[in-house]
């Protein structure tokens, strides 16, 4: 199966609210730093809004670079490897103030936040989203 554009950009959307949302009131109350267990969940939900918006512009940006490769897709490795360079801008825009929730988030909570729910959703997509919803492998990624 080669993910369309289209069909990325749900699954992106659907594991980020759906699964990132069920992990972060798993890993929100756990989170390294300072602050109640209610701003540690505002910030996860707050990098969980930017992970899933600027995913969208990477969702573009990956769609373009596979355009080069002969088989049209990365290797599975690439997807979790590719959560480093996204963490690291979803670390800045986060910082930067853009919500108010994220601006004070510690390093220590955004590595284990992020780095953690990137590793839960890469893990369900490509292991049970692929038994559970069998028409998702064969419609190129699309949930609609």
């Amino acid at each position: 199966m080669l993910p369309t554009l289209m069909g990325r950009i749900q699954t992106r959307i659907f594991v980020i609210a759906v699964i990132g949302g069920l992990w972060a009131l798993v890993i929100g109350p756990v989170l390294p730093g300072g602050g109640t267990t209610s701003d540690k969940y505002k910030a996860m939900y707050g990098v969980l809004l930017i992970v899933g918006v600027v995913g969208i512009a990477w969702e573009v940006i990956y769609h373009a670079l596979m355009q080069f490769r002969w088989e049209k897709d990365w290797p599975t490795l690439f997807g979790l490897v590719l959560g480093v360079p996204e963490g690291v801008v979803a670390y800045l825009v986060a910082r930067s103030g853009v919500l108010s929730s994220t601006e004070h988030i510690s390093v220590g909570a955004f590595v284990v936040g992020f780095g953690t729910t990137w590793l839960v959703t890469w893990l369900w997509v490509n292991g049970p989203m692929r038994i559970f919803t069998v028409h998702w492998r064969f419609r190129g990624g699309r949930l609609i």
